[in-house]
């Protein structure tokens, strides 16, 4: 077989790339010398963790069988156009590893969507993510299953939300479909934002987990090193089975901020919700990095629902090549292929336009031509 050569730094010019690699070794020397120190500290960091009586093992908890679970995620895209911009959005629910299989009543559909033309505005894509988080709210909240693993943080809806709310509502964004559509979804995905913060339902865990993360809820309780999050010093310190107890969520400086008039009732319960949340971070394998764990205080209190969601955890991160739970790294596979099909997308539009259009075709091709450099496969 012919062997093909690929370069990993595409099209960047010859001196650039030699550039670059000359700072490897700066980088990495910089990044051993980090692995180092925190080696060195390992013992002197876990006996705080101990004294502070902060660690717990998954093997203290009820043994309860692999529970039932989906994960849930969305993306968006803007495709900008010489005429318009295409917007796209999407939210998936995606059922775990198998078995268990839910077997209660699963609303269809799985999925929401929405594509639509609009003018070019800057702040159509602020607004585009609020419609994308709402639509994740929802499916979270209408799933069945055990434990439903939300990707992101829990406070990310209502940053997102908030940032979308304000722009729609400028007087010269009113009009726009994507506005529209905002206001329309916006008392559903808010009902059901508070409905997954409270978590007051026993047979079903709503639990966040952020991939990336700069809280340091712990190293500020037990006075660590500035320089490392959380979840970078914890990946090292726990061995596999090992948890953190349930600590307060770190509060912004700043009271939680969202309004939206419709909706007080339900908003003031989110604000009020948002206050009471409580984290764990759990190493369910050698494998895994540590996981950061989001939930409300209902949750965080009862013991089997925690043995509940580690069970989850454990057999959902049952492959060394994943690194999350496996229905939240399918969920984030699907829709991340999303701002690549826009392209293909257009091009079918391109199409139909073209088969309908009376006039001059290259006016099609130049109006639905894109702003970008398209990358050449």
């Amino acid at each position: 077989m012919e062997n093909i050569n690929v370069n990993p730094f595409g099209d960047l010019p010859q001196a650039l790339v030699e550039e670059m690699l000359s700072k490897s070794q700066e980088v990495g020397d910089a990044l051993l010398h980090v692995s180092r120190e925190v080696q060195s500290k390992r013992a002197a960091l876990r006996k705080n963790l101990e004294d502070h009586r902060l660690l717990r093992r998954d093997s203290e908890f009820a043994v309860v069988m692999p529970p039932t679970t989906c994960g849930v995620d969305g993306a968006c895209a803007k495709e900008e156009l010489l005429s318009v911009d295409i917007l796209a959005a999407a939210a998936v629910a995606l059922e775990g590893l198998t078995p268990p299989s839910e077997k209660r009543y699963w609303e269809d559909p799985h999925h929401h969507a929405y594509v639509k033309n609009e003018k070019h505005d800057a702040e159509t894509y602020t607004i585009l993510r609020g419609i994308m988080i709402g639509m994740e709210q929802i499916l979270a909240q209408k799933a069945p299953h055990d434990v439903i693993f939300i990707d992101g943080s829990l406070t990310t809806p209502l940053i997102f939300l908030n940032q979308a709310i304000g722009k729609a509502s400028v007087s010269r964004n009113t009009d726009m479909a994507v506005s529209k559509k905002l206001f329309e979804i916006l008392p559903e995905a808010l009902k059901a934002y508070q409905e997954v913060l409270a978590s007051t339902r026993t047979d079903k865990s709503w639990v966040a987990m952020p991939k990336y993360t700069t809280h340091r809820e712990i190293g500020i309780q037990l006075g660590w090193d500035q320089s490392y999050d959380d979840r970078a010093l914890l990946t090292f310190l726990l061995n596999p089975g090992e948890l953190t107890k349930p600590i307060e969520f770190e509060q912004p400086d700043e009271p939680w901020h969202l309004t939206y008039e419709p909706c007080e009732k339900e908003i003031e319960a989110i604000k009020n919700s948002l206050t009471k949340l409580r984290i764990i971070y759990y190493k369910p394998h050698d494998w895994v990095p540590a996981l950061r764990i989001e939930m409300g205080p209902s949750i965080a209190s009862n013991d089997y629902q925690v043995a509940t969601i580690l069970q989850a955890i454990k057999y959902q991160c049952s492959s060394p090549s994943i690194f999350e739970p496996y229905p939240l790294f399918i969920a984030d596979r699907m829709v991340k292929s999303l701002g690549g099909a826009l392209p293909t997308f257009r091009s079918v539009v391109t199409r139909q336009m073209a088969e309908n259009y009376e006039g001059d075709m290259g006016e099609i091709f130049l109006s639905m031509h894109g702003y970008r450099t398209e990358k050449i496969k």
